[in-house]
């Protein structure tokens, strides 16, 4: 199971409106937790069984809350028992289908003026 979450309080006192360090708490729980994970500049993705994974998401949560009296958490997930090693098979899957797809050339591209 794959799980890509973002999770940020709301009501804190930075007087910038940053979420780094709160940012920063959970996402140390995610690598302290020797699970496979990947964090870019929206969601943090791990990878696990369902209860591990949960327990994560519940943990890093809860550093969250440590930051303001509210926190906001976005889960999507990808559920496929029996698969393993997704975190990266997804990319070099998606990464080969494009480097095997014919890039469009100049020709077959037509640009209509606005208006």
């Amino acid at each position: 199971m794959l799980v890509a979450f973002s999770v940020a309080p709301s009501g804190g006192h930075d007087a910038e409106g940053s979420v780094h360090n709160a940012v920063a708490a959970a996402v140390r729980v995610v690598r302290e937790s020797g699970l496979p994970n990947h964090t870019d500049s929206m969601f943090t993705t791990i990878e696990g069984d369902w209860d591990e994974v949960f327990a994560v998401v519940k943990a890093a949560t809860e550093a969250v809350g440590a930051w303001g009296p509210r926190v906001s958490l976005v889960l999507k997930a990808d559920i496929r028992p029996g698969r393993t090693g997704e975190l990266t098979s997804k990319v070099e899957r998606l990464e080969a289908a494009l480097d095997a797809a014919a890039a469009p050339t100049t020709e077959s591209i037509t640009i209509v003026p606005a208006g």
